[in-house]
């Protein structure tokens, strides 16, 4: 929530491990769910309304506004910046255990956030030089909300954070709940790992429930959509893998 001239193609795809996908450590014992949800040309394998969001060719910080885009034709990058906050992105797909790849990039002072499962939240945020980051600081997992307070964030463990401007990624471990046949939770929602630009900031972080927020926030299930907040400031999206996975 709260330079580069080197653009990749935009994928947000489950895919099995190969050439140009991100390496993870081998965690099941079945073959992953391959699911292509974007085809970086148009919007595509996300829910509507799509408000403003858009794919451009890239983005680079506005050099008469810090807290701004300039955009670049083309394909590739997917924006929400050019008319303001918009809606939050929705995928058509739901997703239970992931191993996930993201990359994004603000302006300075802007805020987005990836929501697994449409429910829980790993913060964008721009923390650039921030000494002693919290929850709402880039790559923390933000708080709960509960009669008009929060609780339960979790800080980063190390502030992992580029300048503005500049792309940055997420690789993501995410566990989804787990329910017995009654539909009764019976294990929480997990971040099994999360590295920023390459850093570990979270390990084995249990979620009681869904983040301030979330599509819902008062219900869980065992899957859910990928969920991109577009609603508070501009933010650009590339390179998105997504591989389903069956975690122990």
């Amino acid at each position: 929530m709260k330079d580069s001239t080197y653009y990749l193609p935009l994928i947000l795809v489950v895919v099995a491990l190969g050439a140009g996908c991100t390496s993870y450590p081998k965690t099941s014992t079945q073959d992953p769910v391959k699911r292509v949800a974007f085809n970086g040309d148009n919007l595509e394998g996300w829910r509507e309304p799509t408000g403003t969001w858009e794919v451009l060719g890239g983005v680079a910080i506005d050099a008469k506004n810090a807290k701004a885009f300039n955009f670049e034709p083309g394909y590739g990058v997917m924006v929400n910046g050019r008319g303001g906050p918009t809606v939050n992105l929705v995928s058509t797909f739901e997703h239970g255990d992931v191993e996930a790849h993201i990359e994004f990039c603000v302006p300075k002072g802007s805020n987005s956030g990836v929501y697994f499962q449409g429910r829980y939240e790993v913060q964008v945020f721009d923390s650039f030089g921030v000494a002693k980051p919290k929850h709402s600081d880039c790559g923390g997992l933000y708080e709960r909300w509960q009669d008009d307070k929060g609780f339960e964030g979790q800080a980063p463990k190390v502030n992992a954070s580029k300048p503005p401007g500049e792309w940055q990624s997420f690789d993501v471990v995410f566990r989804a709940p787990r329910f017995n046949e009654f539909g009764t939770k019976t294990e929480h929602a997990k971040f099994v790992s999360v590295k920023h630009n390459g850093v570990l900031v979270h390990e084995n972080v249990a979620v009681t429930g869904p983040t301030r927020s979330a599509l819902d926030e008062k219900t869980e299930a065992a899957h859910g959509p990928l969920m991109l907040q577009g609603d508070h400031g501009p933010v650009a999206y590339r390179n998105l893998v997504i591989r389903e996975v069956m975690l122990k």
